[in-house]
């Protein structure tokens, strides 16, 4: 697995690229990145790089966390994660480096990870695009919006695993494939994806390569 660094959606706009077109783009504050630890199969059982994210104040960090930035040589950050990474790769990095979107070029094909935006308890229409009741005759009352008959008679007399009706919708971690850079911005730390990223203004994404294009 390739690094994968942790950035920070800002929101959408659009952009003019030199062909006229104009494009939308997701504008991700990606870095910089903070290098906490270096995880090995002596040690930890597997090969990983600790990334620190986004400064916070130290008072509303745990002493054990504090101590932990420390030891890197850095105040409390508000994220931190882990990319797994092979042995050979992880040699490249060393405990205190810092990582920015000079990873990143024009014309790369990234894959992001994100948390989607959580929409509480919904209903058939809007967590699955159902009809709902189309007559609104015959006797049809306050169930336009309803599913319906979700299981069978006599035979099988159950409701099947699987089955699509109401519940909880979004707040799921999701993956959003080759998506290409259409801009970096380094003095800002910025990148500008083309398309939508999952989860709110605001949200923590990781972003890594694209393994294939």
């Amino acid at each position: 697995m390739s690094l994968r660094i942790l950035g920070k959606k800002l929101g959408m706009t659009q952009i003019f690229v030199e062909e006229g077109k104009l494009i939308p783009v997701t504008v991700v504050e990606a870095g910089p990145n903070y290098v906490l630890q270096k995880k090995t199969v002596e040690t930890d059982g597997y090969d990983a790089l600790q990334l620190g994210f986004e400064p916070k104040r130290a008072k509303n960090t745990p002493k054990p966390l504090q101590g932990h930035f420390a030891k890197a040589g850095f105040n409390s950050l508000r994220h931190v994660r882990e990319s797994r990474m092979t042995a050979a790769e992880l040699e490249a990095y060393n405990v205190g480096d810092e990582i920015t979107t000079d990873a990143f070029a024009e014309g790369d094909y990234v894959d992001v990870v994100g948390t989607s935006k959580g929409r509480g308890f919904a209903g058939v229409i809007k967590r699955h695009g159902m009809h709902g009741t189309l007559s609104l005759t015959h006797g049809a009352h306050e169930v336009m919006r309803h599913a319906g008959s979700i299981g069978q008679s006599a035979t099988p007399a159950r409701v099947f695993k699987g089955k699509r009706m109401a519940g909880r919708m979004g707040n799921d971690r999701k993956t959003i494939q080759n998506l290409k850079i259409i801009g970096v911005r380094s003095e800002e730390n910025l990148l500008l994806i083309k398309g939508a990223i999952p989860g709110p203004n605001g949200g923590l994404v990781l972003v890594q390569k694209a393994l294939k294009k």
